[in-house]
């Protein structure tokens, strides 16, 4: 007999959303890079959104830039909405995006999450924190997007194994993702 568990994204998303909150609060803080710190709530929204998609992404991206920015000095609602769009955007297929690999999650989480410190930063500059351009760009964007960017990295290596022993992979072969003339299987 098969039990289907309905509830095991939902279980998963919440245990990721503890495990990113934690990070957000007791490590983030005191790991910087110039003035660029580490953006778990975007880590979050990013592993949600390429996992699951779809509304789900779009809500756990509001709660977790709403999250961000509860615990931040920065204006209520600007992460919040950057999030929610950056779910949106990277979760529009609604399906576990991990599973086409490892190179292309990344690269996908990478292009959003740039785009997402790119635009925070900016509004910050409009609102005063930063002193000019140089400063946005080489001490707060390009240090918070890497530190982000290596925060992300051991989750979607767990994810990806995951979604690829879902598709029948034997323990220690290799896939070939995107080659057409794969005869492994003949």
């Amino acid at each position: 007999m098969q039990v289907k568990d309905s509830h095991k994204k939902k279980r998963s998303a919440l245990v990721i959303g503890a495990i990113c909150l934690v990070l957000q609060l007791a490590l983030s803080p005191y790991i910087c890079l110039g003035n660029g710190f580490a953006n778990f709530a975007l880590v979050y929204a990013g592993v949600i959104a390429l996992s699951t998609g779809g509304k789900g992404a779009v809500i756990s991206g509001f709660v977790a830039g709403l999250l961000y920015d509860l615990t931040s000095t920065t204006p209520i609602g600007l992460m919040a909405l950057l999030l929610t769009v950056f779910g949106y955007v990277l979760g529009i297929e609604e399906r576990n995006r991990f599973g086409d690999g490892f190179v292309s999650s990344l690269t996908s989480f990478g292009v959003g999450a740039m785009t997402v410190e790119v635009a925070y930063h900016l509004a910050m500059l409009l609102l005063g924190v930063a002193q000019s351009l140089s400063d946005v760009i080489l001490l707060r964007v390009l240090p918070s997007f890497a530190l982000t960017f290596i925060a992300f990295l051991p989750f979607a290596y767990f994810l990806v194994r995951a979604a690829g022993s879902g598709r029948g992979m034997a323990k220690g072969s290799s896939s070939h993702h995107g080659s057409r003339y794969d005869v492994s299987n003949l």
